[in-house]
C-alpha cells in the first residue's frame, strides 16, 4: 500500500530562519542575517530569510535579492545574447568603489523593496508533489507551509523534496503513484 507523504512531514521549522519586518532598511536586514550566519543555528545554505508584516509572513529575502538590492543603478543595463559586455566587466569591477557613495542611500532602501513576496504556498495535508510542481513552476528553493490560509507553520526545502522524490524513483513501487499524483495536480 502506498504512502503519499505530506508537505508537513518534511517541513523545518520557520525558526531556522531569521525574521526580518518588511519596512526595516536593507543595511538592518544585513546585520540580521550576518548574525545568524554567526550564531551557527539557521540553516544558511541557500540563505533565505522571512520577511514579516505584523507576524504574517509576506516575502523571502535571498543573499541575492540583498546584493541586488545593492547593485548601483548605472550597472543595471542588459545584456546582450553573449552575455555581459565588457564594459560592463569593468564597471563591476570598480563596484567596491562605490560603496562610499551611492550606496549609503541604497542600504536605506526598505527591505520590502527588494524581497521575493510570497505568491504560492502549500497546507499541511498537500502532497510533497504539489510542493514540488509549485516549486519548479515558480522557480523557488523553499516554499511556506500555511495552516488555513492564515498561519504559517513551517518550511519546505527543495532539497527535503528532491530527496522524498528521489528515493520513491529508486524504489519505483511508488514512482508511478507519484507520477499520477503530479499530472493530476497539472
Amino acid at each position: 500500500m502506498l504512502v503519499i507523504r505530506k508537505t508537513k512531514d518534511l517541513m523545518v521549522d520557520i525558526n531556522k530562519y531569521p525574521h526580518i519586518p518588511s519596512d526595516i532598511s536593507l543595511k538592518k536586514a544585513i546585520e540580521i542575517v550576518k548574525d545568524s550566519m554567526l550564531e551557527g543555528s539557521f540553516c544558511f545554505q541557500p540563505m533565505i530569510a522571512l520577511v514579516l508584516d505584523n507576524k504574517r509572513l509576506v516575502g523571502t529575502l535571498r543573499l541575492r535579492d540583498i546584493l541586488q538590492g545593492l547593485e548601483p543603478n548605472f550597472m543595471k543595463t542588459a545584456t546582450s545574447a553573449q552575455g555581459f559586455s565588457g564594459d560592463t566587466l569593468e564597471l563591476a569591477a570598480i563596484w567596491d568603489t562605490l560603496f562610499d557613495t551611492e550606496s549609503t542611500e541604497l542600504v536605506e532602501k526598505p527591505v520590502k523593496e527588494v524581497m521575493r513576496p510570497v505568491k504560492v504556498y502549500v497546507e499541511p495535508e498537500d502532497p510533497i508533489v504539489k510542493a514540488a510542481y509549485l516549486m519548479i513552476h515558480n522557480d523557488l528553493m523553499i516554499l511556506p507551509v500555511i495552516e488555513n490560509k492564515k498561519k504559517l507553520v513551517g518550511l519546505v526545502r527543495m532539497v527535503e523534496v528532491f530527496s522524498e522524490l528521489s528515493d520513491s524513483i529508486l524504489k519505483k513501487e511508488d514512482f508511478m503513484e507519484n507520477i499520477l499524483e503530479f499530472r493530476r495536480l497539472v
